[in-house]
């Protein structure tokens, strides 16, 4: 049995022997929360099948990871019971485990990597987890490897930091062609073999860390015993692959042929509302490309043979799947880009020299000054941005086009860009599904003038890019979404309705 999956996307986190005499090969699921198009799943089963052990897929959920609340719990249970669903139908073995308490799951990795002749987890570059495989790694007895299943390009090809959509765009021009070829497997647990089904865990690991109730997974269970965040509460939106599936279904038969015309335009309402998907790890991005290319009846051959960073003309498709692809190929694969090649990447020291130094010459500048209060409650004096706020508040998702002017107007009112950052974040990452993701530190940073190039010079934003909420309302369609979350609609709302 040959490996499947391709060298670039894994990487061993120590430099430990595997564990012949192990009774298990441990797929630890951290960021790929889901069982199909899956290379840390896909890696797990090959050494299932080589070393002729069973296979077992601990899903965790730890109760004091940053800004944890009602409304990211559960949508993290909903993906658990469809994955729960689906690998008790497909013969897996998978393990769901949600944290009573803190600390509570400390030695959990330990106890079953004592067990393993391998563990596998997934390579993400952000957040928290970073830190936490490496330091499970360091204490396990066995080989530990993480494996990217980040974006259709590994992120170990990049070989530096990008400073430009384009010149990444480029580098995927020049570099995508191999990869087309090396897709994961839709349902890797398909080639396991039922002769060697897991047999349990043993009883001390199972009593300690008890697998996760149906009733806790079930959608409306109550959290209220969890110590998380109470007030920020779910949304109709359910986790899991089968709704990210079903929501990529639904834009591509309905939204797609408008996407060119309308994705920026919040009462158009045609984006693909599947960024909450991608970051838990729900859906992957070669699933998306793949459903998008089929619709389009494309093949590899359609490349053109040179792209040079060119926005419009390489793919060879339409133009709402050019737009999109550029979204999920090229932005979203520049975030991870940054997050894993540049050293605090959300540090303001960070930014390009050239924005450092004209939003330092213009601090003094007079502007419009709001706590931070005033922004959590969306109490400003402008419309649009309280409107966007708003929409983050209640549905955990905003408007694409928006989110640039939200973060612009953040940086006007902010006393500093550090303390801008720090309020994108702690807005963001406390009230979003999408939040706590690369693409959001990305999409911050290119605020104050990462991956952008001098403007213009205006006051407050010196040459980084400015943009005003008068030539938002000038350029958009809008009305409807204003009717619904502006502050006219806000006054007439019911203060008790959340």
């Amino acid at each position: 049995m040959s490996d499947t999956v391709p060298p670039a996307r894994i990487r061993p986190l120590n430099a430990r022997p595997l564990n012949t005499s192990g009774t298990l090969v441990l797929y630890w699921m951290t960021t790929a929360r889901r069982l199909r198009w899956n290379f840390g799943l896909q890696r797990s089963v090959d050494l299932s099948l080589q070393l002729r052990k069973p296979l077992l897929i601990l899903e965790a959920l730890e109760v004091d990871y940053p800004w944890a609340s009602d409304r990211l719990h559960r949508f993290v249970l909903d993906g658990m019971a469809a994955n729960a669903r689906e690998a008790a139908s497909a013969g897996g073995a998978y393990h769901p485990y949600v944290e009573p308490e803190p600390g509570h799951g400390r030695g959990l990795i330990g106890a079953l990597s004592a067990h393993a002749c391998v563990v596998i987890t997934d390579h993400y570059p952000a957040f928290f987890i970073p830190r936490i495989t490496r330091a499970a790694a360091e204490k396990s007895s066995t080989r530990f490897e993480a494996v990217d299943s980040n974006g259709l390009l590994p992120l170990a090809l990049h070989g530096r930091a990008f400073s430009s959509a384009r010149s990444f765009r480029a580098f995927v021009q020049r570099e995508l062609r191999p990869q087309l070829h090396s897709f994961p497997e839709e349902r890797p647990l398909s080639r396991l073999r039922p002769s060697a089904s897991f047999r349990g865990l043993p009883a001390e690991i199972r009593e300690r860390w008890p697998a996760a109730s149906a009733t806790l997974l079930r959608r409306g269970a109550s959290l209220a015993h969890l110590p998380i965040d109470h007030d920020v509460l779910p949304v109709p939106l359910h986790g899991g692959g089968d709704s990210a599936t079903e929501r990529l279904n639904g834009f591509l038969d309905e939204s797609l042929p408008r996407y060119a015309d309308g994705h920026n335009h919040p009462d158009d309402d045609c984006t693909t509302r599947l960024s909450p998907y991608l970051h838990f790890g729900h859906i992957s991005a070669h699933e998306v490309f793949s459903a998008l290319m089929s619709r389009e009846r494309w093949t590899s051959r359609r490349l053109a043979p040179r792209g040079g960073g060119a926005r419009e003309g390489w793919w060879g498709v339409g133009a709402s799947a050019n737009i999109l692809l550029d979204q999920l190929v090229v932005w979203r694969e520049l975030a991870f880009n940054g997050c894993e090649w540049i050293e605090d990447y959300f540090r303001a020291e960070t930014l390009p020299a050239w924005a450092l130094e004209t939003l330092r010459d213009h601090a003094d500048d007079e502007r419009p000054r709001y706590e931070f209060e005033a922004l959590d409650s969306a109490a400003t004096k402008d419309e649009i941005w309280n409107a966007a706020q708003r929409q983050l508040v209640r549905e955990g998702w905003f408007h694409g086009y928006l989110r640039m002017l939200w973060g612009k107007k953040i940086l006007e009112w902010a006393p500093d860009p550090q303390t801008a950052l720090n309020w994108m974040e702690a807005l963001m990452n406390r009230y979003s599904l999408d939040g706590r993701d690369p693409v959001s530190w990305a999409s911050f940073t290119w605020v104050l003038g990462r991956y952008d190039r001098p403007w213009p010079r205006r006051p407050v934003f010196g040459t980084v890019r400015a943009m005003s909420s008068a030539s938002t309302r000038r350029k958009l369609r809008m009305k409807r979404f204003l009717e619904t979350y502006g502050d006219t609609a806000a006054a007439r709302r019911d203060p008790a309705e959340p």
